[in-house]
């Protein structure tokens, strides 16, 4: 499974035609004319997939029986190869919503991932993640804590003023999650002083908030790339 074979290159080139697939699909005219072989192709490429899955089961048993299953199932390209495949299932055994469905085919995209399993570039990435998740977890959380607190903050500054877009603190979470990541759609505005001061000062918040866990993944990964080097 570790060096790269014939049916890995027919993998990775059914990947990037699934891709290309996805795009053309997008547009109206080729789907309405070309929708039964796109359909078609679809289906021919989830059962390989599916096969492909099982295969790497299959090759992770032989390798380390049921303890090397429970670690390729759980890995990073274990789940990526499941989700791939997961929404078509998904439309043929259970019955929801179409817009639902319409969500789920961006798990198509998921597909991408696939070729990078003999990266090492993105081994060292996913190492690097590895390394520091504690860490990035805890950012994670205050990261929540800043956008419950500014939802919170804005909503009682800006409710007087603003009683249909500021009508709630769940409401106001749009805002605050914006402007904590220094995005600023600027579809919605605080009005009053106060509104603007505090907005002011979240969106310099957002900044440090931002940075935190870049900072974290850049150092672990500069930190995995050094350590990659000493060994060769």
């Amino acid at each position: 499974m570790k060096n790269f074979s014939r049916f890995d290159a027919f993998i990775y080139i059914l990947i990037i035609a699934n891709i290309l697939a996805m795009i053309l699909e997008s547009h109206s005219f080729m789907k309405d004319r070309f929708g039964q072989i796109f359909s078609l192709f679809e289906l021919i490429s989830i059962l390989i997939f599916t096969l492909e899955y099982f295969y790497r089961i299959y090759m992770s048993y032989k390798e380390k029986k049921l303890k090397g299953v429970f670690s390729y199932i759980f890995s990073f390209f274990g789940i990526i190869d499941f989700i791939s495949i997961l929404p078509f299932y998904i439309k043929q055994f259970v019955l929801i919503d179409g817009r639902f469905f319409r969500i789920l085919r961006l798990f198509r995209l998921s597909r991408i991932f696939k070729l990078g399993r003999d990266s090492k570039s993105l081994k060292l990435f996913i190492k690097a993640l590895s390394a520091v998740k504690n860490e990035l977890k805890f950012t994670f959380f205050l990261s929540l804590l800043c956008i419950l607190f500014s939802a919170s903050a804005i909503y009682f500054l800006e409710n007087e003023a603003q009683p249909e877009v500021f009508s709630s603190i769940t409401a106001s979470l749009w805002w605050a999650t914006v402007s904590l990541a220094t995005v600023g759609y600027g579809d919605v505005v605080p009005l009053t002083v106060w509104g603007k001061v505090f907005a002011g000062f979240i969106s310099l918040v957002g900044i440090g908030v931002v940075a935190i866990p870049t900072g974290i993944i850049s150092a672990s990964f500069v930190e995995e790339i050094h350590h990659f080097r000493k060994k060769r």
